[in-house]
């Protein structure tokens, strides 16, 4: 069975794509005066033609034109206007492979190249490793291979092998991330992992699905129930910064992967990615569970507000007669005692004559 292709149809073609706008034509295949000199040493048109399609593209993007392809026809025509040559002699050129290889080998050794090797293919797995811990995303991978290797001034090799390289460093990286989540545990956790995949006395579900499953309403049921989850996760007692042992964007991806298995297939794994996952998922599942919780209480407590403030305006509503007759009963008790004080009269008196205008006045009412 044929390997699986890291990159896509796109991204293939993308990662060595010769550039399109004017502007990067221009900025990358522009022929300074000696690269002129050098070109029209070649002997026919032809040929220099060739030579400097050639030199194009060892520039950029950086690898070497296959014998059977055909160049772009906007880099073929920037070419040939700069040499003053008609662009239909470029298929005289095609005609020799022995031409193009010995051009090749010139255009090495003038732009001080070296091409690609085992020993560079090695190296740049265990570099690209690296990155592969943070990223699963071969087009990540490919690009900072192909920016490496032009660094390097190294001629990039094909697409082929760009994805095989890639492949195996994502292989590694995966690999390291899967010891860096394992190393520190010891066998009890990996049993309180294990644990995780048996089915719960109390129902028909693995203890991870139980640890996962979703908060429900807001009330104080929901709230214990999770807060009970929370105690499971804390009873494993990972090692403590495990969760930083490995790049957040991997973690929350084998999280979600695990988070897709069932109990059985997480069962089947091999025991370094099994327990690997199980962290993963474990670390995820108590974040969400705090998270949840939190939001559960914060839910609970504006439902008590609501239906606090809810019942003190039916209750201002019932009683808002009695209340605006106590509020002017106040302010006409209030009037005569100022007009009492200003007349010196006696304010007792005073308010029982404002008192009778209006209705006997009651002791309670004072």
């Amino acid at each position: 069975m044929p390997r699986r292709r890291l990159l896509n149809a796109a991204e293939r073609e993308m990662i060595l794509a010769f550039p399109t706008t004017d502007d990067d034509l221009i900025r990358y295949y522009s022929f300074t005066e000696s690269d002129l000199s050098t070109i029209r040493q070649r002997r026919g048109s032809h040929n220099r033609l060739g030579f400097a399609v050639q030199l194009c593209c060892l520039r950029y993007p950086g690898s070497s034109l296959p014998t059977d392809a055909e160049p772009p026809a906007s880099l073929l025509a920037l070419v040939a206007m700069q040499l003053g040559v008609d662009v239909s002699i470029w298929q005289q050129y095609a005609q020799r492979a022995e031409t193009r290889r010995e051009h090749l080998i010139e255009l090495q050794a003038w732009l001080n190249l070296s091409t690609f090797s085992q020993f560079d293919y090695r190296c740049m797995v265990d570099r690209l490793s690296e990155l592969a811990q943070q990223t699963d995303r071969g087009i990540v991978l490919a690009v900072a291979m192909v920016k490496m290797l032009r660094q390097q001034h190294i001629i990039i090799p094909g697409v082929d092998v760009i994805d095989r390289l890639c492949a195996e460093a994502l292989t590694l990286g995966t690999r390291l991330v899967y010891e860096a989540l394992t190393e520190p545990l010891a066998e009890h956790h990996c049993r309180a992992l294990d644990s995780l995949l048996s089915i719960r006395d109390d129902s028909k579900v693995s203890s991870l699905a139980w640890l996962r499953q979703s908060p429900g309403p807001p009330n104080a049921k929901h709230i214990l129930a999770h807060i009970s989850r929370l105690e499971v996760i804390r009873d494993i007692s990972l090692p403590d910064g495990l969760q930083h042992a490995a790049h957040q964007n991997r973690l929350l991806k084998l999280a979600r992967e695990g988070g897709q298995m069932t109990a059985q297939h997480l069962r089947d794994l091999e025991p370094i990615r099994r327990y690997a996952t199980l962290v993963a998922i474990t670390l995820d599942t108590q974040a969400t569970l705090i998270d949840e919780t939190i939001d559960l209480h914060g839910r609970v407590l504006s439902a008590l507000f609501s239906r606090a403030k809810r019942r003190h305006v039916e209750r201002f509503h019932k009683d808002g007669r009695a209340i605006n007759d106590k509020v002017r009963l106040y302010s006409r008790i209030g009037r005569a005692l100022l007009q009492a004080k200003q007349t010196g009269t006696d304010p007792f008196a005073a308010i029982e004559a404002d008192q009778c205008r209006c209705r006997p006045i009651r002791h309670c009412d004072l």
